[in-house]
């Protein structure tokens, strides 16, 4: 548990002045009565009525320290169910993909994995897919269609190259419609990554521009989320690195799954070869920055995996929630009791 407010905490040194000045006064009325008298007042209450006397005056002390503990603001570590709206699956289809060091191959065990989230991907969520290889493209808008994701993911085409960072810009573009992220100034490296980076006719009237939203905390976007799975290192388009800052800048946070095996893998291809290594340093990277993690996948079986533990975090997310209202909440309710026990047995608030 954290706070907050850690400074108000410093309050809690009063709770030992309290018991304190809670013996002065009982003291002070032991002293008011007489020796006889007090032993006959003894007598007639028993044990019982001695120890119930103090319940109240404890149970007010337990309501003012968690009433102090609640001023701090407290926060705690609470699993939630999740608020994701959209989920976009960015996969790679580069020709790395037809390596054989996953049976069959990679590209097969990636749409069947894919396939599988979508078939138990979370309630109320909608899925986006985009496909990259030497560029990206959204192959299918967000919809909760199982039907349409899973012929979008079928209709995979490979392609030379690996574009890591234009995948992650068109998923962006596809979670803010409404921003008109110029995707494409960004992967060409043209000024403008915002709105209004695009050109126009000069006898045309120009749009005026949009301002770029402020930055937010990173991870802290609700309501959309993008997996994004590769084998291989980036060959072309934007640095994944700068476009993850993008990403973390609107807090959007990206998961990573690195593909393959760790020593990589000699693929042959209409009369060429190459040796193809998976870039997990690059994929740690996305995923330290955006607040994502990243998950690693050598078998068919280790994807699935992947993509079923994603499916729960998507269900059930962990977070650090305030819960300055449950300690309020208990404070009141031990006050509140403190009172009846005291009424109920005394007569009185005291």
């Amino acid at each position: 548990m954290s706070f907050l407010w850690p400074q108000m905490l410093w309050l809690l040194l009063a709770l030992p002045a309290c018991v304190a000045a809670y013996l002065w006064l009982l003291r002070r009325r032991k002293a008011a009565v007489s020796y006889a008298s007090l032993a006959l007042v003894r007598e007639a209450l028993g044990p019982a009525s001695r120890v119930r006397r103090h319940v109240p005056p404890a149970l007010l002390l337990l309501a003012l320290a968690a009433a102090t503990v609640a001023i701090a603001r407290p926060t705690a570590v609470i699993t939630l169910p999740s608020q994701f709206q959209t989920i976009v699956l960015a996969i790679d289809v580069s020709l790395s993909m037809r390596a054989t060091d996953v049976l069959p191959d990679r590209i097969t065990a990636a749409q069947a994995a894919a396939k599988a989230f979508i078939e138990d991907h979370p309630p109320r969520a909608r899925i986006g897919i985009v496909s990259f290889g030497g560029s990206a493209q959204l192959v299918q808008k967000p919809t909760d269609r199982s039907d349409e994701l899973i012929a979008a993911i079928d209709r995979f085409q490979l392609q030379r190259g690996t574009a890591t960072g234009s995948a992650l810009v068109v998923s962006l573009a596809t979670l803010f419609p409404d921003d008109d992220i110029d995707v494409e100034s960004v992967v060409f490296g043209r000024p403008g990554g915002a709105a209004g980076g695009r050109g126009t006719a000069i006898d045309k009237p120009q749009e005026p521009k949009r301002e770029r939203p402020p930055p937010v905390k990173p991870g802290s976007y609700p309501s959309g989320v993008i997996v994004l799975l590769s084998d291989g290192r980036r060959t072309t388009g934007p640095d994944p690195i700068e476009v993850a800052k993008m990403a973390a800048d609107r807090g959007v946070r990206v998961f990573t799954v690195g593909f393959g095996t760790v020593e990589g893998a000699t693929i042959g291809f209409e009369g060429w070869s190459a040796y193809v290594r998976l870039d997990e340093e690059t994929l740690k990277a996305v995923a330290e920055i955006t607040r994502g993690e990243y998950y690693h996948a050598g078998t068919a079986q280790d994807l699935k995996k992947v993509y079923q533990e994603l499916n729960t975090r998507f269900v059930l997310e962990r977070k650090d929630t305030e819960v300055t209202s449950l300690f309020a909440a208990a404070a009141a309710l031990l006050a509140a009791f403190a009172g009846v026990l005291s009424i109920a047995w005394f007569g009185r608030f005291a």
